[in-house]
């Protein structure tokens, strides 16, 4: 028995009725898709601290939530694992032809937009024919955001450059300014959302992830204000006795040991 056989059988007498796990024999793939979610973003955060041990653990972790959700579904005769691994092979062969194609295919090479040319064909058979079809609405905001005006700007609903995402940012800026001046807060949330989108907007004029940079944005908080709270613990003081204004020299020389 390999690995992944192994793996198999261990999840099946996890989901036994009779003999297995009451936890793991209650869930269904609701209660574990937020499971699956996690543990997706734990192995982004592994390759984010350079842990490769860590990242072999949850890339474990990982695949066992994608054998959790094929067993639940063996059970109720939809698909297995099997047919999991074979759905995503055939796909990786249909989506490189350049690699696994005709040798005529091969010789010419990785095409620019060959990839996203075929998955807007393996869309045409969906009853949805909206630019922004399968564009899930699990995904987190910022990167849904990304891939929605990446989708528009396909068919030719975008600014021609940064300059007008520039703009439109100021726009919103000034409209969330009026919807805080009125207090209303369904507006303004509904405003700063407009902000948000318009600024993941200007991260793909300039070819930025902006999940990326804002995960980038956090450690850098983090770093720089676990070191102000340290070097203000030693000083013997504690942090509710400083004002902003020394806060913020304390900030300014953080930025300066940790970066």
């Amino acid at each position: 028995m390999n690995n992944i056989e192994n793996l198999l059988e261990v999840m099946r007498k996890l989901r036994d009725r009779e003999n297995g796990c009451p936890w793991d024999v209650e869930q269904d793939f609701r209660s574990i898709a937020p499971y699956t979610i996690e543990e997706a973003y734990e192995v982004a955060d592994a390759i984010e601290r350079g842990d490769m041990n860590d990242l072999r653990n949850e890339l474990g972790d990982l695949l066992l939530q994608v054998v959790f959700h094929a067993q639940m579904a063996a059970e109720a005769d939809l698909f297995d694992f099997d047919d999991v691994a074979a759905g995503i092979a055939e796909k990786m062969l249909r989506r490189h032809p350049h690699v696994f194609g005709s040798d005529a295919e091969r010789a010419d090479g990785k095409q620019d937009g060959s990839w996203e040319q075929i998955k807007e064909l393996e869309r045409s058979g969906s009853d949805d024919q909206s630019a922004l079809a399968g564009v899930t609405k699990a995904l987190p905001a910022l990167k849904r955001a990304q891939k929605l005006g990446k989708r528009a700007s396909r068919v030719g609903f975008d600014w021609p450059d940064r300059a007008g995402v520039l703009a439109k940012i100021q726009e919103e800026l000034d409209e969330l300014e009026v919807a805080v001046g009125e207090r209303e807060p369904a507006s303004i949330e509904e405003e700063f959302g407009d902000v948000l989108f318009a600024v993941v907007n200007l991260a793909r004029h300039l070819d930025i992830d902006p999940e990326k940079a804002l995960t980038g944005a956090n450690y850098k908080f983090e770093r720089r204000f676990r070191d102000m709270e340290q070097e203000i613990a030693t000083s013997g003081r504690r942090f509710r006795d400083f004002n902003i204004e020394t806060l913020d020299k304390h900030w300014r020389a953080a930025k300066k040991r940790v970066g």
